[in-house]
């Protein structure tokens, strides 16, 4: 017998209602690759429990550390997590597992890792992972599908990215905070989650100072202590909810959205004629007169409007009338999403790396399937707004970044359920 992974939504009903953010994917992570760093009990309040966090707890118990939760906070006690290898059966499944190199080498001089895996959005290579660690004095070597590292003591160095990379800024920040001597890192990514990651640093004793324009300089330590924070909400989930106001044409009140890291988020919101505004910490969002269509929509590097979001604000697109176009300008491959929305009965070509989407032709349910983690989002909200039922599948990758999609959308009037089981 098969096993059936889906959500089921029934659409056509605008969201109503109050929701409330849960904590950020993007921060959560690269911060449990920092409780590598110290020999005690490192303290991740308001985690979300998502499976991508999961999956990095198992590979900081691989490698030796304890963990538990209590309720959503999360302890690491990387005491005796002296593993340097982390197996391909995780790496494989997990972009963000690449981080934990520099990781290992700062606590253990040497890691090795399978080549990182996630959702297939494009070209994500690991070579500017792996020239930060080389700049810092590490050897790597890359041979039979692992990445092998190792170092007698890093040093710091100086460094210009080519491209601002999250993930290479979080790894070069990560293998300098023990490295001996001044690193400095030019061209840096300013992603809200790269200045939490540095918050939660130097909160366990790094001595990190953030310039402007993109550089970061660190001072290299002997010793971290354990960390402790809170999680800020995750500015992908609350657009997502944003979203999926906009395309029912719905009225929700975001409770704890982080507004400061929302503003190109919320200038297309705006643009599409969604209208919004502050009270306290809670965004009242009203969709009702979302109809606009966008004569071009680009994807940016913060603050501008996230890829993450990208696949989403499609779906709201091919539910207003008119031409509106889109230029993915982060991740070439981003765009796969856009043959099940067809599949729903949206009009989107894709010519000369550009998506156009003819707006305003009725949605109506089908079996589609989440390929991966944003693009799944994207299919939830064309089900939201879609007539009839829609059976979304492979809603293993929503579950990577959502904690609980199904029922925060149930809770603002939506009809979702999550079905597992048999055929």
């Amino acid at each position: 017998m098969n096993e059936i992974d889906e959500i089921i939504v029934t659409g056509g009903r605008p969201l109503h209602g109050s929701v409330r953010i849960q904590g950020s994917k993007n921060a959560a992570l690269p911060v449990m690759a920092a409780a590598l760093l110290s020999t005690g009990t490192s303290v991740l309040r308001g985690c979300p429990r998502i499976s991508d966090v999961y999956l990095m707890e198992k590979i900081l118990k691989y490698l030796g550390a304890e963990t538990w939760w209590e309720g959503q906070d999360l302890y690491l006690d990387c005491s005796h997590a002296d593993g340097t290898m982390i197996p391909e059966c995780y790496s494989g499944k997990m972009r963000s597992s690449v981080i934990l190199m520099g990781a290992m080498l700062g606590r253990s001089k040497k890691a090795q890792t399978g080549y990182p895996g996630g959702c297939v959005i494009g070209k994500r290579p690991v070579d500017l992972h792996i020239q930060v660690l080389r700049r810092l004095g590490a050897a790597v070597v890359e041979n039979g599908g692992m990445i092998r590292a190792s170092c007698g003591k890093l040093r710091g160095a100086e460094m210009f990215f080519q491209k601002r990379s999250v993930g290479a800024t979080e790894q070069g920040i990560l293998a300098a905070v023990l490295a001996e001597g001044k690193t400095v890192l030019n061209g840096c990514a300013c992603e809200p989650e790269i200045y939490w990651l540095c918050h939660y640093l130097t909160g366990m004793g790094a001595k990190i100072r953030i310039r402007e324009n993109g550089c970061i300089c660190i001072e290299g330590v002997e010793k971290l202590e354990a960390g402790d924070g809170c999680i800020p909400p995750d500015r992908i989930v609350a657009g997502t909810y944003l979203m999926a106001a906009a395309a029912t044409r719905g009225e929700i009140i975001l409770e704890n959205p982080p507004l400061e890291e929302m503003a190109g988020i919320l200038d297309v919101y705006r643009k599409m004629g969604g209208q919004c505004r502050r009270v306290g910490g809670k965004l009242i969002v009203n969709g009702k007169n979302t109809g606009f269509p966008l004569e071009l929509l680009e994807t940016e590097v913060y603050p501008g409007f996230p890829t993450d979001l990208q696949s989403p604000a499609m779906a709201v697109l091919a539910t207003i009338p008119g031409v509106s176009r889109i230029r993915e300008k982060i991740f070439e491959d981003r765009y796969k999403t856009a043959s099940w929305l067809c599949k729903m009965g949206a009009q989107i070509q894709i010519r000369d790396g550009v998506a156009v989407i003819y707006g305003g032709q009725p949605l109506t349910g089908c079996t589609v399937e989440a390929e991966e983690l944003r693009g799944g989002a994207a299919l939830v909200i064309a089900a939201l707004a879609a007539q009839g039922i829609t059976r979304i599948r492979g809603c293993c990758f929503i579950e990577r970044g959502y904690e609980h999609i199904c029922e925060d959308l149930t809770a603002l009037g939506g009809l979702l359920i999550k079905d597992r089981g048999t055929l």
